[in-house]
This record gives structure tokens, C-alpha cells and sequence, in this order.
């Protein structure tokens, strides 16, 4: 990090120093109990242990994990990812947990490799996908979260639910799409629903391919349209759920591509704002920007170009060339991809998860690798908007921290800033890399931290190491930021047999390896 770029970093937090010490002083004090963002943490140095390794202040609990019982007939999905939180007491220790199922692992969820699976296993991996809500309450006396099974806020979202499209669109001849699937980071509105994103959908349906005139179907990987003729043009949208009543709906306004998060906050004129990153090798990064202060059902999408430091307009009738290629603005936000690269957006190296800083409002962005272009550590991106605005149109950008081994950590993936502004993230390195070529020294994937005071103010401090193979995402700190709620997807997620698991975690042994949600707390 830069000196400048880091001092404008700790600045941002002075002008509230004063609020947060009188909000420390009124706590009780026999009662009162650090919170995580408190602690100049010691740090670890990085790891290949097929376990949860922590700094020396913090323990963990299980809080979920796959195939835990939510109700009698519904049941936690796999590859668990993106956390957020809906507070159901003023307290904020009772509320809904959203957790996103990003993706199905064929051999994990049978049991064994199938190169022609049936439809019941195909409805197996239909079912373990989407998302859970889950009603989680927190024990006053031990400070730890549990789940309350057959709560009426538990809900399951998966590959077979029927979500209709905002603004009953009709896309390829339907109004309602089957599922969702591919989803991955998220958001959560100012009115309190969730946003989900569809990424990697290509991997269920396949892909129509547009070409001259002309559209062609690329076959998908699990090949679920073998069994469900469903269009790969219902997949790849932002889905808004309503954890409370459990209403759903697909968003068409912030266009089709493999999100990765949908990060919203307000305009200063109060229109609702949401940046979304394009996660694939020379993709693009977005801002929709809704016409409604309530609502995300219309609006303007922008794709960022970097090198004018402008937003520019993904709309047939304002961009001109853009109305050369499509006949409806909906065709466009079906194909924003390619839109985007018309209205030549920068190509990015794979925009991941989006956070704003709570006081500066510069936006933070993860870019987590570009293998084909030789960046095999990423960087973290920094946007600051004109007059601190995300309303602006145009914009400045400088690189806030590069991955490697001088920085002390590789492929920066979910991103989350607590109540003292220090900002955390993990990593991603691609199982089948970790502990290999450029990526030995950095062992498996971890949580890491940049503090703003203490002794490692503006270093990379590493607080935690995941199972083998294994990711941490989605953090999210409950209300009091005294726990720290982390997902570990995808554990052994190489293993080929199940005589010779790659992780056994959580319960060793010769263990199936298990995707689970954790709880973080200090000692």
C-alpha cells in the first residue's frame, strides 16, 4: 500500500474516535466484552493444517452445516457462501441468516462419479443449490449462536423454486424462471431484503452463444438441461427474497452475467445504488443505478471504464453504437456482457466482492486473479467517486493493496469492514492450486486483516487458515461485532474416492469432509 493511499485509510476513522469511545463508556462494565474489531490481533503465519487455524485470541463453533435440518422437510444446502444477517429484535441478538449455496459437487452430494447420473440425482444437485434462511439466536450468557430448527423463517431456495421476473418480463417465452443456482456473493437493500447472485450459471444450463446473427446452445458442465429444458437465459440475474414474507423475484435491471456481489447504498439525491463485478478474466465492473428510492425494478446500468475514469450507460437508445446491436434494452441486459464491451468498459482481472468504506465511501474492490494475463495474485481496487457519491458518473481509481508475497497474501476474494473501519477478506486460491507452483508459499486459503491503528496498522495481518482445498466467504459480524459468522465452502473439494478424502474437516478421522458455517468469537 502506498503511503498516501494508507494514511487517507487510518484518516477516515479519527472523525469518529470520539463516538465510539463514548459508546464503549456506556456499556457496563463488569459486562462489557471486547469486540473483534477491538483487538490488535497477533496473527499467524500461513498454513497447510487440514483445520480451522486461528490467532491465538479467537476460537470457532459450528453453527451450520450441510444437511442440517432446518424443518421437517427442508434441509441446509451445500458449498454454503455469502452470509448476511436481518435482525428480528431491536437487541440485534435474534434474526434470519441468509447463507447462498453456490454449487453442487457431484461426487460429494452421490457418493461416487457419475458420468451419466439420473434425474433423481440430478433434482439431488437441483435441491442443494440457491440458499437457506435460517432463524439463529444468540445464548446471552455464552455468546455463542444457534439455529432454531422448524422456525417458520426458515425457508430453502434452491435449483427447482419457481421465482418469477421483476416487472413480469417475459424472457425466452416465461415470466417465471425454474431455480437459482450459481450463487455466489450478495447484498442486502436498505429495506431489508437479501440479494443473491446467480455467477457461474453457465455450469448448470449451458449457454446460448450469439454469433453473426445467429444463436447456438454450448453445453453445460452438470448437464441438468439433459433432464429440465430450461433457457441458460433464466440464469445469471440478481435475485431479491424477502426473508420475512419469502418472496422472490429475478432482476433484469442490473443486467445478465456471472455476478459476484450486488453491494447497495444510496445516491445523496436517495436513489438506491448497487455495484456488481462481473467474476471471469477480462470482464467488467457495473453500477446500477435504480429510478426509485424503494425499489430495484427500473433504473440505469453503467459499466466502469477506468482509463476516462467515467460510468458508462448499457442503453440502446443513449449509447448509439450499443443501439446498432439490439433491438430491445432487454436483449442488452440479457447480453450485457457484450454490451459492455461495446461501449468499451476496462476489461478487469476478475472483479469479485464490492464494500464501501462506512465514512470516506470509497468503494473497495477485489480483483482476484488473471491466470491467462500472468497476474496469479490479484490486487484490491479503489474507487473514489466525484464528491463521495455514488450517484457520479465519473470516478478515480488507484490500486490500494497488489496480492504476492511482499504483501502476504494471494487472490483477495469477499471483502467486509467492521465498526472500527478496519477492513477483512479472504482469499481464493483455486483448490486444485493451493500449495503449488506460484502458489506454495501461501499454503491454504485464509481470513485476512488490514488494521487502521495497533502494531501492524496498514499491514496484512492473516487471522485465520481453512481446511484443505477449502475457502472462507461471505464474513459478516453480527450486530454487536462480537462474532464473526464465516462460511468454509467446498472442503476436500479435489478428493477423488472416498476411501482417500482430501480434508476431513470438521469431525477428522476418515470423515467425509463437510461444508460448513462458523461462528468466530475471542477466547
Amino acid at each position: 500500500m502506498e503511503r498516501r493511499s494508507f494514511l487517507k485509510f487510518i484518516s477516515a476513522t479519527t472523525a469518529v474516535s470520539a463516538m465510539d469511545t463514548s459508546f464503549a463508556a456506556k456499556l457496563p462494565k463488569l459486562k462489557y466484552k471486547p469486540s473483534l474489531s477491538e483487538v490488535d490481533y497477533e496473527g499467524i503465519a500461513f498454513s497447510s493444517e487440514d483445520s480451522v487455524v486461528l490467532t491465538k485470541e479467537l476460537q470457532y463453533d459450528l453453527l451450520l452445516k450441510w444437511q442440517d435440518a432446518l424443518t421437517e422437510k427442508e434441509s441446509f444446502g451445500f458449498n454454503n457462501d455469502y452470509i448476511n444477517f436481518v435482525p428480528l429484535t431491536k437487541a440485534g441478538t435474534e434474526g434470519i441468516l441468509w447463507v447462498n449455496h453456490e454449487s453442487p459437487d457431484r461426487f460429494m452430494i452421490l457418493d461416487h462419479v457419475s458420468n451419466k447420473p439420473t434425474k433423481e440425482e440430478i433434482e439431488k444437485e437441483m435441491y442443494s443449490v440457491g440458499g437457506s434462511l435460517v432463524h439463529i439466536k444468540k445464548d446471552n450468557k455464552t455468546g455463542k449462536w444457534t439455529y432454531i430448527k422448524n422456525s417458520p423463517y426458515n425457508r430453502r431456495f434452491s435449483g427447482l423454486s419457481l421465482i418469477p421476473f421483476a416487472n413480469n418480463e417475459e424472457i425466452m417465452g416465461k415470466t417465471i424462471a425454474m431455480g437459482t443456482l450459481g450463487n455466489c456473493a450478495g447484498g442486502k437493500t436498505p429495506w431489508n431484503t437479501i440479494l443473491t447472485c446467480e455467477e457461474n450459471y453457465d455450469l448448470f444450463y449451458g449457454e446460448t452463444v450469439h454469433n453473426e446473427g445467429m444463436t447456438s446452445h454450448l453445453k453445460s458442465e452438470l448437464g441438468w438441461e439433459n433432464f429440465y429444458d430450461n433457457p441458460p437465459e433464466h440464469y445469471g440475474w440478481v435475485v431479491e427474497i424477502d426473508p420475512i414474507s419469502g418472496e422472490a423475484k429475478k432482476h433484469t435491471s442490473m443486467g445478465r452475467m456471472a455476478h459476484e456481489c450486488a453491494t447497495t447504498t444510496r445516491a445523496k439525491d436517495g436513489r438506491v445504488v448497487v455495484y456488481t463485478g462481473d467474476d471471469s478474466p477480462n470482464e467488467h465492473l457495473y453500477k446500477f443505478i435504480s429510478d426509485s428510492h424503494d425499489n430495484l425494478n427500473k433504473g440505469m446500468l453503467y459499466v466502469a471504464n477506468l482509463e476516462a475514469g467515467v460510468w458508462v450507460p448499457l442503453n440502446k437508445d443513449i449509447h448509439m453504437e450499443l443501439g446498432k446491436h439490439f433491438t430491445t434494452q432487454l436483449e442488452l441486459l440479457i447480453q450485457a456482457r457484450a454490451a459492455a464491451k461495446i461501449a468499451k468498459g476496462t476489461p478487469l482481472d476478475r472483479p469479485e466482492d464490492i464494500e464501501i468504506h462506512p465514512i470516506s465511501k470509497d468503494v473497495f474492490i477485489s480483483l482476484t486473479n488473471n491466470k491467462p494475463k500472468g497476474n496469479y495474485h490479484g490486487a484490491i481496487l479503489k474507487l473514489m467517486e466525484e464528491n463521495a457519491d455514488a450517484g457520479s458518473l465519473t470516478f478515480k481509481h488507484e490500486y490500494f493493496l497488489t496480492g504476492g508475497e511482499e504483501s502476504g497474501f494471494s487472490c483477495p476474494d469477499n471483502l467486509a469492514f467492521d465498526d472500527q473501519y478496519n477492513l477483512w477478506f479472504t482469499s481464493d486460491i483455486a483448490g486444485g492450486s493451493q500449495n503449488k507452483k506460484q502458489y506454495t508459499p501461501f499454503k491454504n486459503n485464509g481470513l485476512f486483516m488490514v488494521p487502521v491503528k495497533g502494531k501492524n496498522a496498514g499491514k496484512v495481518v492473516q487471522i485465520a487458515s481453512a481446511p484443505n482445498t477449502s475457502e472462507f466467504t461471505g464474513p459478516y459480524f453480527s450486530p454487536d461485532y462480537r462474532t464473526l459468522f464465516l462460511s468454509v465452502q467446498h472442503p476436500g473439494e479435489t478428493s477423488k474416492d472416498k476411501d482417500n478424502f482430501v480434508s476431513h474437516w470438521p469431525n477428522g478421522g476418515n470423515s467425509k469432509p463437510i461444508p460448513s458455517v462458523i461462528q468466530i468469537s475471542l477466547k
